[in-house]
């Protein structure tokens, strides 16, 4: 689904990824741990298409096109959805305006009919229920005045009505209690966790991966995945910490 070959880039002149290569397949979930600067929320924004994140050598196939020919929304519209460790706020839009809005105008880039106002509130609510949310909260503007756990929330709820192929979800787990924790992780696994779909978790810590169990893990230092394995090595790098694992 996503083959990312020597990826290289910079921002402001500043070389971030040096060479990074990685491979997710349709059914899989993998997660990206490593120490702060690493840069993992780059490698993040720079498939997301974020601008300013500029691409300086390498590729990355989303299945089997360049991605990076695509413009963030023809990413969206293909089937990559990318979740914030800070969502944003939007003042005046609600989120049912939004989401909606989201839905038909990916819908129509796939040349798919749009979905009608009663359509998508059965879609928003059964989605909701997923995320123990409160259709009330939906109704209010994006993310204002919520929690670190609500906007965590709303988000995997914008994930499931978008419906995605593979997400990319940088720091799912910041700014979450344990039953928000539990929730999300809870959502990303029935959202998510099919023969179709992929995740790429990014986290700085196992709690996430208790709820959301990954297939591979990946450690990401100085720009290059430095070593990968399974399940296991995120329980290593909890109990040695990154530099034991990176220096071994």
């Amino acid at each position: 689904m996503l083959t990312i070959e020597n990826l290289t880039n910079e921002i402001d002149g500043k070389a971030i990824l040096k060479g990074l290569s990685l491979s997710i397949k349709a059914g899989e979930i993998h997660a990206i741990m490593g120490p702060n600067g690493a840069g993992k929320s780059t490698l993040a924004y720079t498939l997301g298409g974020r601008p300013g994140y500029q691409v300086t050598g390498g590729r990355a196939s989303f299945d089997g096109v360049n991605l990076f020919d695509l413009e963030p929304h023809e990413r969206a519209a293909a089937g990559l959805f990318l979740g914030f460790q800070y969502p944003v706020e939007i003042p005046g839009v609600s989120n049912l305006q939004f989401l909606r809005e989201s839905l038909n105008s990916q819908r129509k880039a796939r040349g798919e009919e749009p979905l009608s106002g009663g359509e998508f509130i059965k879609l928003a609510k059964e989605k909701a229920g997923l995320l123990g949310l409160d259709m009330e909260m939906l109704k209010r503007p994006v993310n204002v005045g919520f929690s670190g756990g609500e906007k965590k929330r709303a988000e995997m709820v914008q994930m499931g009505i978008l419906d995605p192929k593979l997400a990319i979800l940088d720091e799912t787990d910041s700014g979450l209690d344990i039953d928000a924790l539990k929730i999300v992780g809870s959502g990303i696994n029935a959202i998510m966790r099919k023969p179709d779909k992929a995740v790429l978790l990014i986290t700085h810590y196992q709690r996430l991966l208790d709820y959301v169990k990954p297939d591979y893990v990946h450690v990401l230092a100085a720009g290059r995945i430095v070593k990968s394995g399974g399940p296991e090595l995120a329980l290593e790098l909890e109990r040695e910490g990154y530099a034991e694992v990176v220096a071994a």
